[in-house]
């Protein structure tokens, strides 16, 4: 196996372990407003991550970047406590299945910008990874598409789960978002209040 090849295998691993669940709960709270049919939307949505975080994951393990970890730690599950409290604003549309779903314009900016927070927690353990590694270009290239390939699964998943929710066992759109926004929302919420800085700073 080479070094790319290794690097794209812990990137994926590192976005879909489910010891590592912040990251997982952010992209199913960003998709869970979509369906199967908007996977177009679903698509740019992701891509808007997947820049923002690449950003900064390439910033920070160049060293060109420099935040304290403790921070994005209470950073992230802040971004995912945001996106599902989004979710309870979705208004379901009266037509088929097919056409449902509403475009939201500002989730676009959003999913960007929270991808260059996430992109810091990537890059805290990347540089873990690599030590004093000289030659970063590769394992950067590789760890990054691992990352994405890792949430098109994820994405994939939850789609595919609301689908067969929301088509075959006729449960409401709206139902579907407002369960799995709201356990979204109290995992992250969790997240926040146990937070080691959080706690070392009150």
């Amino acid at each position: 196996m080479s070094e790319f090849q290794a690097y794209l295998q812990l990137g994926f691993e590192h976005i879909t372990d489910s010891k590592g669940y912040d990251h997982i709960l952010f992209i199913m709270a960003l998709c869970t407003v979509y369906t199967l049919m908007d996977w177009k939307k679903v698509t740019i949505l992701v891509t808007a991550f997947t820049i923002g975080h690449s950003v900064t994951l390439a910033l920070s393990t160049l060293g060109l970047v420099n935040i304290d970890p403790a921070v994005i730690e209470l950073l992230i599950p802040v971004t995912i406590l945001i996106t599902a409290s989004l979710n309870f604003f979705y208004k379901e549309k009266k037509t088929t299945y097919a056409k449902q779903g509403t475009t939201y314009t500002a989730r676009y900016p959003l999913a960007l910008f929270f991808g260059l927070i996430h992109g810091l927690g990537f890059s805290n353990y990347l540089r873990a990874l690599l030590g004093k590694e000289a030659d970063i270009i590769n394992p950067l290239l590789g760890f990054n598409i691992g990352l994405e390939l890792g949430q098109l699964v994820i994405v994939f998943i939850v789609l595919t789960i609301a689908f067969v929710l929301i088509e075959i066992l006729r449960i409401t759109k709206l139902t579907w978002v407002h369960i799995l926004s709201g356990i979204i929302a109290g995992m992250s919420l969790s997240l926040i209040i146990n937070n080691e800085f959080l706690q070392n700073s009150l």
